[in-house]
């Protein structure tokens, strides 16, 4: 089975999900993002953005957050698709 590439988390489209593969080498971003509970091998879909698109909505863990496009193109996802799985 082929492996989707990482892609940067601030790529996905309104509607579209993947999953966490790595955060932020940055220690002060890296510690937020995991005390809001994103953390390798979540679930995590774009639900809205902003009209200049420098900030997305997501939703994950029965929670919504914004990120902007600077701190969300630091997390690599794997881009869900309904046949794949998510092998770390």
């Amino acid at each position: 089975m082929k492996q989707s590439p990482l892609i940067p988390l601030d790529s996905l489209n309104i509607g579209e999900s993947g999953f966490i593969c790595t955060l932020p080498e940055n220690i002060d971003i890296r510690h937020r993002l995991m005390s809001l509970g994103l953390i390798i091998g979540t679930r995590i879909t774009v639900v809205n953005q902003t009209a200049t698109c420098d900030t997305k909505a997501y939703f994950f863990r029965s929670s919504l957050i914004a990120l902007r496009h600077n701190d969300a193109k630091t997390v690599l996802v794997k881009k869900f698709h309904e046949q794949s799985d998510c092998s770390f």
